[in-house]
């Protein structure tokens, strides 16, 4: 190509002396040019929040993921409103740069599922399910099949078992026994490959003494093994939109203690118990279970978030001798075998309702809100009454389906599936 042809160079045109500005600090280039808008409208950029826990947690790695999600919960006490202050802030850049529309989107979705995490509804008639943590608490280990259904709904989508509290009681006095019992019970699930399951502890401590003044915070506490898990299970797993639950088939010692120990575990902590009966006005804290521990009855319905499930029904039915040889020829199979002619036939023996209660949402068919009317005197030989309550947060459960318990319980138990999860 020709070269241009020449012209001279223009004169250079003399500019006043300025002072030289420093050099830009090395970094990547600005997004996008930010509009001429008064200084006061210029924010800095938006720090995404950190990620919020999603779904349902499953075993064997969701009590790390449940205490990660409480540990950024205690440090962001109010993200929601931290988030919406800095959308309204911003909002003004939505329309100039799509940059700032993908933050402010990003920040939306983040804020909405905090919203929807933090106040999602129960499945089912209680104000937990099968997404809470649980803890058992029950003396002996053959007379009905609560450890079984925990240990088998935890495998699919049910309550994750977070702890197994085993205590003694005057039908079942001997704790060694009773420990020994529980523990040959997750021996053999886990033999089966079986998974997300604690070891059980023993929890020593004798029925609560009220005090002569009836003051519950004047009780002396026992601060036994049970309670010193509860409280710190529920400082670990509890949120404040999914609490942990302790699913009682005995005395309630432990919770009490629990609550004399730490005041605050009743923020973290809900009470479902298999117990009593239901009145003409509501229900009474008496046997099955209710009789065990009187003041204890009255320190949790008091301070606790407490549903006594008072329905029961024909735990025989659950495993007949018809359905042994259909069991899993594998170590969980023939523990059920063998402790099958043991389980109680008594309808108020089966403990399970309480687990059932929590992980299987169409079993509770009936509830009624109901409070404690007093706490109990001295020499009691039951738990205080419960009367109907429309503004109380505890519940009594009234009616259930028995069968769906039993159909779960079934399926869970003879699917080869469950145990190659």
């Amino acid at each position: 190509m020709p070269p241009l042809p020449w012209e001279p160079l223009a004169p250079p045109v003399v500019e006043p002396p300025v002072d030289v500005a420093p050099p830009d600090a090395p970094g990547a280039p600005p997004l996008f040019e930010p509009p001429d808008l008064p200084p006061l409208l210029l924010a800095p950029p938006l720090a995404l929040p950190p990620p919020l826990p999603c779904g349902p947690l499953s075993a064997p790695d969701w009590q790390d993921a449940a205490t990660k999600a409480a540990e950024t919960n205690r440090k962001t006490p109010r993200p929601t409103l931290a988030l919406m202050f800095h959308t309204a802030a911003v909002g003004r850049f939505c329309s100039e740069k799509t940059a700032v529309a993908v933050v402010l989107g990003l920040l939306a979705t983040s804020c909405s599922e905090a919203r929807n995490l933090g106040t999602s509804e129960p499945h089912g008639r209680l104000p937990v399910d099968y997404r809470n943590p649980v803890v058992l608490a029950n003396d002996g280990a053959y007379d009905n099949w609560q450890g079984e259904y925990a240990i088998l709904l935890a495998q699919s989508g049910g309550p994750p078992l977070a702890g197994i509290i085993v205590n003694n009681s005057s039908a079942w006095n001997d704790l060694d026994a009773n420990i020994g019992g529980w523990r040959d019970l997750v021996m053999a699930a886990r033999d089966s490959g079986l998974r997300g399951i604690p070891d059980p502890i023993a929890s020593v401590g004798r029925p609560l003494a009220r005090p002569s003044s009836g003051r519950i915070d004047e009780t002396a506490p026992n601060r036994s093994e049970g309670a010193r898990l509860i409280v710190d299970l529920s400082n670990s797993l509890s949120l404040p939109y999914r609490r942990l639950v302790v699913v009682t088939g005995g005395r309630l010692t432990d919770v009490a203690d629990a609550y004399l120990m730490d005041h605050t575990v009743t923020e973290r902590v809900v009470v479902v118990s298999s117990l009593g009966t239901t009145t003409s006005t509501g229900g009474a804290m008496a046997a099955p279970n209710g009789e065990m521990d009187p003041w204890a009855d009255s320190i949790v319905t008091a301070q606790f978030q407490f549903v006594q499930v008072s329905a029961f029904y024909d735990q025989a039915g659950d495993i007949p001798s018809s359905r042994l040889s259909d069991l899993p020829t594998n170590s969980f199979g023939q523990w059920v075998a063998s402790k099958q002619p043991k389980i109680w036939s008594l309808q108020v023996a089966a403990d399970q309702v309480g687990i059932a209660a929590v992980g299987i949402p169409s079993f509770v068919t009936e509830v009624q809100s109901v409070s404690a009317a007093a706490p109990v005197g001295a020499g009691a030989n039951a738990g205080p009454d419960l009367v109907a309550d429309p503004d109380s947060r505890s519940l009594l459960v009234t009616h259930n389906q028995g069968r769906e318990a039993t159909d779960r319980f079934r399926q869970l138990l003879f699917d080869p599936s469950t145990y190659a999860r």
